[in-house]
């Protein structure tokens, strides 16, 4: 049963002599059985690391004496003691490492009554602690528009459970959505600004394991989209032989960055060599044979910020 129980023996002498038969006075002793201690079962915890642990009680269906409980952890890096005697008290669970641990604790009941400690069955749960969700840092991409990005594929140092990554981005004019889950596909990046855009994606690691999900620290990157290298239209020139040529300046729309200039002429009798760099200064143009000279000017621009040149 679930207390202890005990029989009263009432034991009667009688005395035979002589033929005759005498009976004594009786007399009265008892034998008290106790119950076997008991602990109830009890529930095990899966957590995440650093979380808070529940409150463990330890309770029997004996229903009288006192049932005392004694306890041993076989793994201490969980932050749970070794051993202990009576409840465990709300602890913060902890796992350092990159893979799921866990702690199996035995108890063991003493049930003591009558000036009597009996020791029942032991009972055994696990506390389970997750790592931290985990994500590798990524690499900055400075890239110039109409470039295709790098593929982005997430990792992470955790070697079991099933990490997920969700992510956010603060500037869709560079061509990537807002948000995403998984890894990042290459992607032609865009920037129709006159600037360099800054894109921030913030990934956050889920971990998932032993039916429970841990979110992590997150990680941030940068996405750097220079502008296309940009020339504003030169207007052309119409002079007679010996005219000075009025000074061409090159400029951009660009506002940020530094533009430099290459150009190439298609035809050098008109006193201005094939190639050069930077502005054309003024000089006189010449024309010494019968027919109008006509010279092709190409420019390229060729725009250069935070160590990424765009053409």
């Amino acid at each position: 049963s679930n207390s202890s129980i005990g029989s009263t023996i009432t034991v009667t002498p009688t005395y035979t002599n002589n033929g005759i038969s005498c009976t004594g006075p009786s007399d009265t002793f008892t034998i008290t059985v106790n119950p076997t201690a008991q602990v109830e079962s009890i529930d095990s915890q899966v957590l995440c690391n650093g979380e808070s642990t529940d409150a463990i009680s330890f309770t029997t269906t004996n229903t009288d004496g006192t049932t005392s409980y004694s306890w041993t952890n076989d793994n201490t890096s969980t932050g749970l003691a070794a051993s202990g005697t009576g409840d465990i008290t709300p602890f913060t669970a902890i796992n350092t490492s990159n893979s799921s641990i866990g702690s199996t604790i035995t108890v063991t009941p003493t049930y003591t009554n009558n000036g009597i400690s009996c020791t029942g069955p032991t009972e055994t749960f696990t506390i389970t602690v997750n790592p931290t969700a985990q994500v590798n840092a990524m690499a900055d991409q400075d890239l110039c528009e109409g470039d295709v990005t790098t593929p982005i594929s997430f990792t992470t140092t955790n070697t079991d459970g099933i990490t997920t990554y969700n992510w956010t981005n603060d500037n869709t004019l560079i061509g990537l959505l807002d948000n995403g889950i998984g890894d990042i596909p290459s992607f032609s990046a865009t920037n129709n600004t006159d600037t360099a855009q800054i894109a921030n994606i913030i990934v956050t690691p889920t971990y998932t394991n032993n039916g429970i999900s841990c979110t992590g620290p997150d990680e941030t990157f940068i996405l750097r989209i220079n502008p296309g290298a940009q020339v504003n239209a030169v207007d052309s020139q119409v002079l007679c032989n010996d005219d000075i040529t009025t000074p061409i300046i090159f400029t951009t729309t660009n506002i940020d960055g530094t533009t430099t200039y290459t150009w190439t002429n298609d035809n050098t009798s008109i006193g201005l060599p094939s190639t050069g760099a930077g502005d054309i200064g003024a000089f006189t143009a010449v024309n010494t044979s019968t027919n109008t000279q006509v010279a092709t000017i190409a420019v390229t621009p060729t725009y250069d910020n935070n160590g990424v040149i765009c053409i």
